[in-house]
């Protein structure tokens, strides 16, 4: 598939459109839910009546409330959500060398690589593409240049290559929350307490009004680090 030509098709649709458009050109693809925002796919998705494949990475160290939020969206939508869990052998030689908290240490990356990136690595070999509820809104530093069709290069997909959609590309944090309330489509409590960014309790926090979405996240990294693997490496079309 030409990911020039796609994107060209997708680049001045709606994000539902955009979902519309790919789910009559693929019929393996998954959608990842990451508890917070991007749970508006979902709603969309459903609503178009595309019996979406969604998955979740429960990395052991999730907040209670993104717990029962997946449970609520669950409930909700009446789906099922497949929810992936790192390998316990890597986990556990991970915790018994380092401890529960060395990334405070020596960087998020390697406790990120064995809790998300080795999980989704082996999910996503089952699929033609993913689709991901990334904004370029949500980092300028690692996210201003975003597109809505990406080949991914970090994980290989069901015939090799792997295609990444982000529908929510271009849409602003305004836009997301407007679909939110108009739509009464459930949200995670955490937005309520000052959370925009969410992930694992030990590396999210709250943010003020007005600071970077990625502020929250491994706030003792540079703002270029603020990625945990999982979009960090894909081809823009050319």
């Amino acid at each position: 598939m030409n990911i020039q030509t796609l994107q060209s098709q997708l680049d001045n649709k709606q994000p539902r459109d955009i979902l519309k458009t790919i789910y009559t050109q693929l019929d393996d693809l998954a959608i990842s839910f990451s508890g917070a925002e991007d749970v508006i796919l979902i709603d969309m998705a459903c609503k178009l009546g595309l019996k979406p494949n969604v998955f979740t990475l429960d990395t052991g160290r999730l907040h209670p409330e993104t717990y029962q939020f997946i449970q609520t969206v669950m409930d909700h939508y009446k789906i099922k959500i497949t929810v992936l869990s790192p390998n316990q052998d890597a986990l556990q030689a991970l915790t018994h060398e380092k401890g529960l908290y060395s990334f405070y240490q020596d960087g998020h990356k390697e406790c990120c690589g064995i809790r998300k990136v080795q999980p989704l690595k082996q999910h996503l070999t089952a699929y033609s593409g993913w689709i991901t509820g990334q904004r370029r809104d949500q980092s300028k530093a690692t996210r201003d240049s975003l597109n809505i069709a990406e080949i991914d290069t970090a994980f290989s997909g069901k015939n090799t290559e792997l295609l990444k959609f982000n529908p929510l590309c271009h849409w602003t944090s305004e836009q997301v929350w407007s679909y939110i309330r108009a739509l009464e489509v459930p949200f995670n409590p955490l937005h309520n307490q000052g959370f925009i960014s969410i992930g694992c309790e030990p590396c999210t926090r709250a943010t003020l009004p007005h600071q970077d979405p990625r502020e929250g996240r491994w706030w003792w990294e540079a703002a270029e680090s603020k990625e945990c693997g999982l979009h960090s490496s894909l081809s823009k079309p050319r």
